[in-house]
């Protein structure tokens, strides 16, 4: 018996997304990159968060202390996601909220209501094919907090963790600011939308300091906000879906979020099978394909990583026809027989560009 790993993100990566780009759940898979700049004038702001890295770039005239309050308000709206979110700090909201073995109604912040109730609406949309609960077979693939150390789960396994796994039994109360599962059993991962959380969040934070060009990057999941100072868009790279880290087209970004999820960042190999991270809830089982990605363009980078997820799990058929039906912007790639075949549905025809290097 033979199993290989191929996991490119770092451990401490991993550590959020569990192992992954799951998200598919952790939905969305770092593929987006902002292209080279030759400028001068872009202020940038790098750091680690989320077990991952975040990237701003703001092109406005940025005095020192102006970029001190910019650093601090991204710091603490990332710090704030990640101690509400992560299923890898026991002291979080989520993983308080997962410990807490009762059908009792639990209370929770506002930011964690806004996110619970985003998740249902996509999972609503896509038939479940979304949806946070999956957490348990998240863990039992080997691609939650703690790696897979067993066999790989059984038909038996799969049964009975599906019976604790349902969006439809997560229910959220706005008024009360509370939300409580119907087993007591009950989990959930929100790695497939908190990191376009993340990069909605920063934006709105500098929104509200005033700025109005800038461009914020959480783990791969994107949000811009306005023009460049030569009136076009934020440009960013797609990747090739095939593992060989190479830009297969661009897109030009203004007010609006992208996210992409995929199959090839994450993924173990055994006896010749390759097991991808991103699980669907409906089977309990990882995605079957080889070299796929779903990009998804929205105003939310929370929506969009959440919509890549889901589209992801669906495939390229079924998938498109969703986001045709829904009017999503979206770009799928797969790899057919050695050669990368894309698709997009009509509300993001004329969007992308294909590279060269990308053919």
């Amino acid at each position: 018996m033979t199993v290989q790993y191929a996991r490119k993100e770092t451990d401490s990566r991993r550590r959020w997304i569990g192992g992954v780009v799951a998200l598919a759940a952790l939905g969305g898979l770092a593929v987006w990159r902002p292209l080279a700049r030759t400028d001068d004038a872009v202020h940038d702001f790098v750091g680690p968060t989320m077990g991952a890295t975040f990237s701003v770039s703001v092109d406005e005239d940025l005095s020192p202390e102006e970029r001190d309050r910019v650093r601090a308000v991204i710091d603490e709206r990332l710090d704030l996601v990640n101690r509400l979110m992560s299923t890898y700090d026991p002291g979080s909201e989520i993983s308080r909220f997962n410990a807490h073995e009762s059908t009792e109604p639990f209370p929770v912040s506002q930011e964690v209501l806004e996110v619970l109730e985003q998740a249902r609406d996509v999972s609503e949309r896509s038939n479940g094919a979304f949806d946070v609960t999956v957490a348990p077979l998240v863990d039992a693939w080997g691609f939650g907090p703690r790696d897979r150390t067993g066999p790989i789960p059984d038909e038996e396994d799969l049964a009975a963790l599906l019976q604790i796994v349902g969006y439809a039994g997560l229910e959220v109360d706005l008024a009360a600011g509370t939300v409580f599962k119907s087993n007591p059993g009950m989990t959930i991962d929100l790695s497939a939308i908190a990191q376009g959380y993340g990069a909605d969040a920063v934006a709105s934070g500098l929104s509200d300091l005033g700025l109005t060009s800038f461009l914020v990057d959480v783990g791969g999941e994107i949000r811009a906000v306005g023009a460049r100072r030569t009136g076009r868009g934020w440009r960013v790279g797609i990747e090739r879906p095939d593992g060989l880290g190479e830009v297969w087209g661009t897109v030009e970004l203004a007010d609006e979020g992208i996210a992409t999820s995929g199959d090839y960042r994450n993924y173990f190999e055994l006896d010749g099978v390759r097991y991808a991270h991103i699980i669907d809830p409906r089977t309990g089982q990882p995605i079957h394909s080889r070299g796929a990605s779903v990009s998804v363009l929205h105003t939310s980078a929370s929506l969009a990583d959440a919509w890549a997820t889901a589209l992801c799990v669906l495939g390229p058929v079924d998938g498109y026809e969703l986001a045709r039906r829904e009017g999503i912007a979206a770009l799928f790639i797969t790899l057919v027989e050695g050669r990368l075949e894309f698709r997009v549905t009509p509300a993001m025809e004329g969007r992308v560009a294909e590279e060269t290097a990308g053919r």
